[in-house]
């Protein structure tokens, strides 16, 4: 089964590691992702995510064009595996040349200061999806709150009162113009809504769960579920332990299997139907115990579909349809 996933953090961990030293390369490593790993799952499309942590890192935009050139690096480097893409005759020209195809995208709108010519640039050099926030405040907009007492973990609470600034609803039709694709993924409860409110053609969540079976703020209420898919948008099922399941015993869990997965899938077909759910792994951004171990094993979620009674043509939709759909929709 065909695998279009929106959204890794393999890019940023390459990043890292090199910064430390390490010789990791995209073509083979230890981490979720690799192009030898990619080829056993039998992968299409991977969107490659600039990650950028904005209270770390006091120069953002710099980084986020350093982690943009090591994507660049290393499909250079493995040209004869997997090219970029920037418009759906990409995909087709890539699929018909036997390679897999890499999509970059950003998580972190305050990489580009709350100026559209740094949106624009950042279009320019490739990009095609980006979220709104992350875990912070920025020029844009806000993610959902997380709230510390008493010494105990930071918790994350929605946030139903803050939504885009002036500047975040300016990007977010700057984004449509220009064949962007706004990602609600990290945004406030709010903010999604102004998305809704003030762009027209379709979106993704591209790594975000159902919050009636896992009630972590990052997830999807049943509303925007439905909302997302009368829009034509889909939602990544992200496979993050902590996204799938509620505490257990007080803590966090912490292993992800495919069957958590799979009661994700089912509950948004039940919403929104089937044609608004996708895969947004969240590989080498996550620190659960993965029951398919890496993505050579993503086609154990496929198994699991079937046995809870998917059909083929409702997995194909989830594993790349959808996706592809929506790609060809909106990629120039």
């Amino acid at each position: 089964m065909k695998v279009v996933d929106m959204h890794c953090d393999t890019i940023y961990e390459l990043y890292e590691r090199r910064k430390k030293g390490q010789k990791e390369k995209l073509s083979e490593n230890d981490l979720h992702i690799d192009l030898s790993k990619m080829q056993a799952g039998d992968y299409l499309l991977q969107n490659f995510a600039v990650y950028t942590h904005l209270e770390r890192e006091k120069k953002p935009l710099e980084y986020a064009l350093k982690l943009i050139d090591v994507f660049y690096e290393e499909i250079a480097a493995n040209e004869d595996r997997i090219a970029v893409v920037k418009s759906w005759q990409d995909i087709e020209n890539n699929q018909k040349a036997g390679k897999m195809s890499a999509m970059l995208t950003m998580e972190e709108g305050g990489v580009c200061l709350g100026e559209a010519a740094f949106l624009r640039d950042f279009y320019r050099l490739g990009v095609r999806m980006m979220t709104l926030t992350w875990n912070f405040p920025n020029e844009l907009g806000y993610p959902n709150r997380i709230l510390s007492e008493n010494g105990r973990p930071p918790e994350c609470v929605p946030d139903t009162e803050h939504g885009l600034t002036k500047r975040g609803i300016e990007f977010v039709q700057e984004m449509e113009r220009l064949g962007m694709i706004p990602d609600i993924s990290h945004l406030n409860d709010a903010g999604i809504w102004d998305v809704f409110c003030y762009t027209k053609k379709p979106f993704v969540a591209s790594h975000s769960n159902a919050r009636a079976l896992a009630g972590h703020p990052r997830n999807l209420t049943d509303e925007m579920i439905r909302a997302l898919a009368e829009r034509g948008g889909v939602a990544g099922i992200n496979f993050c332990a902590a996204f799938l399941k509620n505490k257990e015993n007080g803590g966090k869990p912490v292993h992800s299997y495919c069957r958590d997965m799979v009661e994700h899938m089912k509950h948004m077909k039940q919403i929104g139907g089937i044609g608004c759910i996708g895969l947004g792994s969240d590989f080498d951004g996550i620190p659960s115990k993965l029951e398919m171990g890496d993505c050579s094993g993503i086609q154990l979620l496929a198994e699991e579909m079937e046995r809870q009674g998917f059909h083929t043509g409702e997995i194909e939709a989830v594993f790349h349809g959808n996706v592809l759909r929506l790609y060809r929709e909106l990629l120039r």
